[in-house]
């Protein structure tokens, strides 16, 4: 498997695993849960931004700010 490759599998795993979390706060009604949506939500548009030019063709700079997005929690 290659870095890239590896990358990707662990950006789709970051990714499912923050779309099951905003799934799960959208169902609490309480006001943190929605500044929490809110914020899980800018981290996966902040990904989808890095990745607009796919997987094929991606720098080592859009590398690293993926690596960087993976550890920012």
């Amino acid at each position: 498997m290659s870095q890239a490759d590896e990358l990707k599998n662990r950006i789709e795993s970051k990714k499912l695993s923050l779309q099951a979390k905003i799934k799960e706060l959208q169902a609490d009604t309480e006001a943190t849960s929605r500044e929490q949506v809110q914020k899980l939500q800018s981290k996966l548009d902040s990904l989808t931004e890095s990745a607009k030019g796919g997987w094929d063709n991606m720098s080592d700079a859009v590398a690293s700010k993926l690596n960087e997005w993976l550890k920012d929690d």
